[in-house]
């Protein structure tokens, strides 16, 4: 087993780039072919010199089995060597059973019990449940429920209709529902949904090689068709819910900014709470709905 780096072109630009992919070498009618075991795609981001050890890591893990010399490799290396491990055994596929050889006894056989009658075979296997290990565990419980809640409105369908890419409106997925589960950051929703989150295998999408600027520019696209976005599910969620559009206004505070916050027009002189009336500030206003408070 090994990884093996080709040169091609893309169909739509025509540009050269290096894809990657896990090969094995088999004897194939007596000739010495390459198998590929697993695409790894063009953002393959181990160092050529970790491969022969990713590699044997990726053999271990397949065969359930230690290696008698500890290998060395680095944090993101072994985390590779899992997420390629896990693909692998995902694609392998179960074997299937056929009935010929029961057929074939019961030709042969004319006296034999009928196939029906047949006592199954029993396959009795012993686990240690001490020596279990929980590999790769994902969440999706929130996922499960914000896909689900994003059905109902067709937001998906609403980006699609934007114009915006599938990488993009994957991406804008993942960047909300991760603050709905782990609010932070495009970082740490990066980190959540590649290392913590199923949100990938619910929609076929491996966010573990998505790049981090993915989810910044999906939280640009947000802010570019904000309006839009917000009219057309509050729209929805109107029509869904039966909500009544009454507005009652509860609660004012206002804030204040060091420096004259020249780039914010709603920034003005006033009366501050917190007695900082040389310091431009906005007022904020808490108001409910049909469906509870926003500000």
């Amino acid at each position: 087993m090994y990884i093996r780096r080709t040169q091609t072109r893309s169909n739509a630009t025509g540009e050269p780039y290096f894809t990657y992919r896990l090969v094995r070498s088999e004897r194939i009618d007596g000739k010495v072919k390459q198998v590929t075991l697993l695409n790894l795609g063009r953002h393959f981001a181990v160092d050529q010199s970790l491969w022969p050890a990713l590699c044997v890591r990726i053999d271990e893990l397949l065969a359930g089995q230690a290696s008698l010399v500890e290998i060395d490799l680095p944090k993101a290396a072994a985390v590779e060597a899992d997420r390629i491990t896990a693909q692998l055994q995902a694609h392998k596929a179960p074997a299937v059973p056929t009935a010929a050889p029961a057929q074939a006894q019961s030709e042969t056989k004319p006296d034999a019990q009928p196939q029906s009658e047949a006592v199954p075979a029993t396959d009795v296997q012993t686990v240690d449940v001490n020596t279990l290990e929980l590999v790769r565990p994902r969440s999706v419980g929130v996922e499960h429920i914000g896909l689900w809640a994003m059905r109902q409105v067709e937001f998906a369908e609403l980006l699609r209709e934007l114009g915006l890419s599938s990488p993009i409106r994957a991406a804008i997925l993942g960047v909300i529902i991760g603050r709905m589960a782990a609010p932070g950051s495009e970082l740490a929703a990066h980190r959540w949904l590649g290392q913590q989150s199923g949100l990938g295998e619910l929609l076929d999408v491996d966010f573990e090689r998505m790049p981090l600027m993915t989810l910044y520019r999906a939280s640009d696209a947000l802010m570019k068709y904000r309006d839009i976005i917000e009219r057309t599910l509050f729209n929805r969620v109107h029509d869904l819910l039966g909500l009544n559009i009454t507005v009652t206004l509860y609660d004012l505070t206002n804030t204040y900014f060091e420096g004259t916050a020249a780039a914010n027009p709603k920034a003005q002189n006033g009366r501050s709470k917190e007695k900082r009336r040389d310091c431009p500030l906005v007022t904020l206003g808490l108001v409910l709905d049909g469906s509870g408070p926003s500000t």
